[in-house]
């Protein structure tokens, strides 16, 4: 019981040191990211009414055939979401081996803010504010608690490659510090397979006791 609480100590003390030691960057990817919910947010109040409705539609569709199958939990979603999550860090991993990849990294984290302002905006806006907020809580809030800082810190670890090669280009520097940034993203991925469980299993299953509410 001891050993357990020193390494949960351990590992909370390297997290910290890790956030600490990398803050700017942390604030950059996390702003991008918070840009990136502020413009799915804006499009769905900005699109035209036929575009909502669509998106209205969509969404009713969902929660009915969720409410008839009622069977959300699948081998097959799981599969989907693992491998989606795989896909991207693999992109994030890969981008930021690359000098010129850097753009790509934060254009997929502004992308992925942009679909989760999208999909919360698009609940509550078919939904209610009531409903379309117990209803992402419901769906979206458990894994992003994994899935938004691994992306976070993965982009981080982009940045913090690209200027240690930047800083140092021997090949012996670069060499080490793409090992660092391959072992960092592979437990970040990790994280991610996680999430993805969690989405499936845990939301997935909470999803089902409550969708007759929704």
């Amino acid at each position: 019981m001891a050993k357990t609480k020193q390494k949960k100590l351990k590992l909370h003390n390297v997290i910290i040191e890790h956030v600490t030691a990398n803050l700017r960057d942390y604030i950059i990817i996390t702003l991008m990211l918070i840009v990136g919910i502020f413009l799915g947010v804006m499009f769905i109040n900005n699109s035209k009414d036929n575009q909502k409705e669509e998106i209205s539609t969509y969404i009713n569709n969902y929660v009915t055939t969720a409410k008839e199958q009622g069977d959300i939990n699948t081998v097959d979603s799981l599969k989907t979401s693992i491998r989606d999550n795989i896909v991207l860090a693999f992109g994030l991993w890969f981008a930021g081996t690359t000098l010129i990849g850097i753009p790509i990294v934060f254009g997929i984290i502004l992308f992925r803010g942009f679909c989760l302002g999208y999909t919360i905006s698009a609940c509550i806006y078919t939904m209610g504010f009531s409903k379309g907020i117990a209803f992402v809580f419901t769906t979206i809030f458990l894994q992003n608690i994994l899935f938004v800082p691994a992306i976070i810190a993965l982009g981080v670890s982009c940045m913090k490659l690209y200027k240690s090669i930047m800083k140092d280009k021997r090949k012996e520097n670069i060499k080490i510090e793409i090992i660092r940034h391959s072992i960092f993203s592979f437990i970040m991925l990790m994280v991610l397979v996680v999430s993805a469980v969690v989405k499936i299993n845990v939301s997935g299953g909470i999803l089902e006791g409550v969708i007759k509410y929704f």
